[in-house]
């Protein structure tokens, strides 16, 4: 007698012929997606990468990741060495003029150039102020960059030949010797790093706290 024939393997409930597999893509996962992937980033960028870069600013550099600030010799802040403040004193040297009043918030127009109209204007302003507070030189040129403002008008810096044609004003109004006060600006003459790349110049904030630190005023 031959054994009956076993009957056909029944098939798991779902997956019948008329079975379906899940979508795999559903707007719900997608939102779950989005949501994870903005919180990641937001972690990442407004939180572990400021972070990051602020301790490794403060091992490798914290003067510059504190602000560049600079000290009168009571430990004082006097400003940052990065932005010009509104030096007005006969006795100390002047900053490059600027179009914003010094003021980091303020917007400001092109800087005149050479051949603008609008540079005669601010050179007229420029050499009565230097008159109405006394410049003590005779027949001095006043170089450009201590008439005309810088890009951000809050350039800290000034050109040796800017600073040097103040020497006679800032000499008198301290009862210093013209020599003293020359070789105090030529102590304060950086050097552009690769000699024909870029321009000397003097940190006027820098020179004036060493000028203050003689004087005591």
């Amino acid at each position: 007698m031959s054994a009956s024939p076993s009957p056909p393997p029944v098939a798991p409930t779902g997956e019948g012929p008329s079975y379906r597999p899940p979508p795999a893509h559903t707007p719900g996962g997608h939102l779950r997606a989005t949501g994870v992937f903005l919180l990641v980033t937001i972690l990442v960028v407004s939180v572990a990468y400021p972070f990051a870069v602020t301790a490794i600013a403060q091992v490798i550099d914290p003067f510059a990741a504190n602000g560049s600030i600079l000290h009168y010799a009571n430990g004082t802040a006097a400003g940052s060495e990065l932005i010009a403040q509104n030096t007005s004193a006969p006795y100390l040297f002047w900053e490059r003029p600027s179009g914003t009043d010094w003021g980091m918030v303020n917007g400001t127009s092109t800087v005149p150039g050479p051949t603008d109209p609008a540079l005669g204007a601010l050179l007229n302003e420029t050499i009565a102020y230097m008159k109405a507070y006394g410049n003590f030189t005779v027949n001095a040129t006043l170089p450009y960059w201590l008439v005309t403002p810088s890009a951000s008008s809050v350039d800290p810096d000034l050109t040796p030949q800017a600073v040097l044609v103040q020497v006679p004003r800032v000499a008198e109004a301290n009862n210093m010797s013209i020599a003293n006060v020359t070789a105090l600006v030529n102590a304060h003459i950086t050097n552009p790093i690769i000699p024909f790349l870029g321009v000397p110049y003097v940190n006027v904030l820098e020179l004036d706290l060493a000028l203050v630190a003689i004087t005591g005023r």
